[in-house]
């Protein structure tokens, strides 16, 4: 499965707390509760950012860091109650992104991890394809089932940020200024787009399966071949 956020802690109830406190706010996260159960992780399941503690009951937050860095170059939130500035060098030398000091506040936390996945999420995949549909976000082409598909500019960006966001829900307020770039866009003007979108890449638009509508909240694009 693909998540937006990996927590590595072993303080089970922080972790826990933390993890249903970014779930609530749309951030999906997952928690692993030592080295060993971050790695077996990664053997099935992605994450865009690691929120990584110093002190694991089987390792060290630094050699489990070095370890990761052999392999990918996602941002790394290192968490810890040291206090040390020697700490927080060895944390950045090593590659990490930033230094978090413990107790922290869930809300400023929150928006810090909401910043780093804007700022490194946006543009690590060039294209979305599943078999049946397929969007190359550089060449700003849709397929369908191979045959090359016609969509506005407007209803691209739209399907794209949808994409981006694959499995969490997007209030519409979120579409009008992200992608609209005008908060006071109405709700038809969004609903004629979503319509038209799915009557290109939805095989029953009537009873859509890529783009759900989350009724008094906004649209999910659910991945997968439909």
């Amino acid at each position: 499965m693909k998540y937006d956020c990996l927590i590595i802690d072993d303080e089970k109830l922080l972790a826990d707390s933390t993890s249903e406190y970014f779930n609530l706010f749309g951030v999906k996260t997952a928690v692993a509760y030592n080295a060993s159960e971050c790695l077996e992780f990664f053997s099935e399941n992605t994450a865009k950012l690691l929120l990584l503690d110093i002190n694991l009951e089987d390792s060290s937050g630094f050699k489990l860091c070095k370890k990761l860095r052999e392999k990918t170059d996602i941002p790394i939130l290192f968490i810890s109650a040291r206090t040390s500035d020697d700490d927080k060098i060895i944390a950045l030398n090593i590659g990490g992104d930033d230094y978090i000091q413990k107790p922290y506040s869930l809300g400023v936390l929150l928006a810090k991890v909401k910043v780093v996945l804007k700022r490194f999420g946006q543009s690590t995949d060039t294209k979305y394809s599943d078999g049946r549909l397929t969007v190359d976000f550089d060449a700003k082409q849709v397929f369908v089932d191979g045959v090359a598909a016609k969509l506005t500019s407007l209803e691209f960006k739209l399907l794209s940020y949808l994409i981006k966001n694959e499995n969490k829900v997007i209030p519409k307020q979120e579409l009008f200024e992200e992608v609209w770039e005008d908060k006071f866009t109405g709700d038809g003007t969004l609903n004629v787009h979503i319509r038209k979108i799915r009557e290109v890449i939805e095989k029953n638009p009537s009873s859509p399966k890529y783009i759900i509508t989350i009724w008094g909240d906004g649209y999910k694009f659910i991945g997968g071949k439909q």
